[in-house]
């Protein structure tokens, strides 16, 4: 059994320093969870982005907290080494800080080790209040999917001068409010380089080059289990979806053939209950 992933081993995993790239992956629920710890990943992100992953959002808004709550203790009950970090969804972290640490809480006791917010700046005093109550925190800048409608839709995010050192800043304000990682998503690769180089803090990257300290995929994304165009940083390391689909094609053809289930796929009465009971009817 592996040592469990902290907090502060996260936290000082900067590559400039020599440490191994952070690999981070999204899992919803426990068979996924277990294998996703089973592969070696350091961090599972138990993501909003459940919301259109499995279920069948647009996009996460309509994720609410108890289906995050939900599925960070599914992912939790398959015990994973991994770092367990749970999204507070939109609107759990807008409201006034006793809210905000209560929401944050509700993570915490169904199974996560942290919890992760977007925003830069004007989310400091969210942060700052889930940290008194001696919760971590994981930052995530750039395109934040919990803003689609106010940046006009999926769009990178610090294309020009001016941008991408406002998220400098909203990079530097997460640090010094006491964000143990950041997530940098949709944004150049300069930009995420830049950020990187600057804080102490590790940042992983989607869709933001190779130079953070580490890198996250969805899962679905990455085993082949999500719909339409997938985004232009996803690298498919599988097709479950087409897998799944033959498989089932062919239990359906089975059973529509006689084939299944076979004599050895039965549990055969015993001699002395076929006595007592006859033949079934039309045997």
């Amino acid at each position: 059994m592996r040592e469990p992933v902290s907090v502060p081993a996260v936290a000082a995993r900067k590559r400039a320093r020599g440490a191994p790239p952070i690999v981070m992956v999204t899992a919803y629920d426990t068979p996924f969870a277990r294998i996703v710890d089973e592969a070696g990943v350091d961090i599972i992100l138990v993501g909003d982005s459940v919301g259109n992953n499995v279920l069948g959002y647009e996009n996460s808004l309509g994720v609410d907290l108890g289906q995050m709550v939900h599925h960070v203790g599914a992912v939790a009950r398959a015990k994973p080494g991994a770092l367990i970090v749970g999204d507070m969804p939109w609107m759990s972290y807008h409201v006034d800080p006793a809210d905000t640490v209560r929401n944050a809480a509700s993570l915490v006791r169904a199974g996560a080790q942290a919890v992760k917010l977007e925003g830069g700046r004007r989310r400091i005093p969210a942060v700052r209040a889930i940290l008194d109550a001696e919760i971590p925190v994981m930052g995530h800048l750039g395109l934040t999917p919990q803003s689609v409608h106010s940046l006009g839709g999926f769009a990178v995010q610090g294309k020009d001068a001016e941008a991408a050192l406002e998220l400098e800043l909203d990079a530097q304000a997460l640090v010094e409010a006491g964000c143990f990682a950041l997530v940098l998503e949709g944004v150049p690769d300069l930009v995420a380089s830049r950020v990187t180089g600057a804080i102490p803090i590790p940042t992983i990257g989607i869709g933001a080059g190779p130079d953070c300290d580490g890198q996250v995929l969805v899962l679905h994304d990455l085993v082949g289990l999500s719909t339409g165009r997938p985004p232009k940083f996803v690298r498919r390391y599988a097709d479950l979806a087409t897998a799944s689909r033959e498989a089932i094609a062919r239990f359906a053809a089975d059973v529509r053939s006689g084939d299944y289930p076979s004599a050895a796929e039965t549990y055969h009465a015993s001699a002395d209950l076929r006595r007592t009971l006859g033949a079934r009817p039309g045997g």
